[in-house]
């Protein structure tokens, strides 16, 4: 993430309050809800916390927390739940914290923030709020990536298979492959980016706003990150056990850098279908959207408490 001006602002405990969303995390965690309260009369008292029966109340949950004047909005689950909570309390001065409950955290692991609930809170307490980029594609906010095509598809079958497996991570990487041998036609695109220009046909486009995650998945980009830009990698047109071979290797993280794919980086970015909507993935939740698709990264709209040693470098 490109280097802010900013300065960060130690957190103040104020009003805390905890939303969590009860979807997030695995079969096996039914007691999250009692560690959490127990890790926060230990050290935030007076933190509230509100567990959530649905996704769909997450918005409005988040809203109305922000209303009710809360100085801290804790965003408890996974990369999905962070990313819809921090498009809410984007532009409005209210700090975001993290309790990591999702399957990958990749935007709390960009930042070094524990997955361990006790560590976590104990962070809430003792790190500090440094602003974070966000990204967005249309309206539609986001943290880590956002991608057309295949993966949208991949996550439609990986909720299937978490409501009967659990969400664990070899259920995700199962999902990847029952996906691509019954996907069908890929996608024809044009895509505007400063002076650059491509048309092609492809079967997945994947926007990426998070250095820690290319770093994962194998791929180039973390300069153009760094630098304020989106990293936007299409894939190549290829019969369906290339498209399931580029899959795994991003799942693993063995793609080869600028050789599975075409590579664009910008700070906007204009993606033209003729077709009226698609599937959008946004931070692992799929979502329809019109076309064309507008991306552009944001600066300095959202504050996240994050370690001490964490308050200026690239996530």
């Amino acid at each position: 993430m490109k280097m802010q001006s900013i300065e960060p602002t130690p957190t103040e405990l104020g009003r805390m309050c905890v939303i969590m969303n009860g979807k997030s995390g695995r079969r096996d965690t039914q007691d999250i809800p009692s560690r959490i309260r127990t890790s926060l009369t230990k050290r935030a008292p007076n933190a509230e916390l509100r567990v959530l029966e649905s996704g769909s109340d997450l918005l409005p949950a988040t809203r109305k927390a922000v209303e009710e004047g809360f100085d801290m909005i804790v965003a408890a689950g996974g990369d999905g739940t962070v990313s819809g909570v921090a498009s809410v309390l984007r532009g409005t001065g209210v700090t975001m914290g993290i309790l990591p409950l999702g399957t990958f955290n990749y935007f709390a692991r960009s930042l070094d923030i524990p997955t361990e609930i006790p560590a976590a809170i104990d962070l809430l307490c003792d790190g500090a709020a440094r602003p974070v980029r966000i990204a967005r594609i249309n309206d539609r906010v986001f943290l880590n990536n956002a991608s057309l095509g295949a993966y949208p598809a991949i996550l439609k079958t990986r909720e299937d298979v978490y409501r009967r497996w659990g969400r664990r991570r070899i259920a995700a990487y199962w999902s990847v492959l029952v996906t691509l041998v019954t996907l069908r036609r890929p996608l024809r695109v044009r895509v505007e980016a400063d002076d650059q220009v491509l048309e092609r046909r492809t079967p997945l486009i994947f926007a990426v706003n998070n250095a820690f995650q290319l770093n994962q998945i194998g791929l180039q980009g973390e300069d153009e990150i760094a630098r304020g830009r989106l990293a936007l990698f299409i894939a190549p047109d290829t019969n369906r056990w290339g498209m399931l071979r580029n899959a795994l290797l991003l799942a693993l993280g063995l793609a080869e850098r600028e050789k599975e794919f075409d590579f664009i980086a910008a700070d906007r970015i204009r993606i033209i279908n003729n077709e009226r909507k698609h599937d959008i993935a946004c931070d692992g939740e799929r979502d329809r959207m019109k076309a064309p698709y507008d991306l552009q990264v944001i600066e300095n709209e959202l504050k996240v408490v994050a370690p001490l040693t964490r308050q200026s470098d690239t996530r």
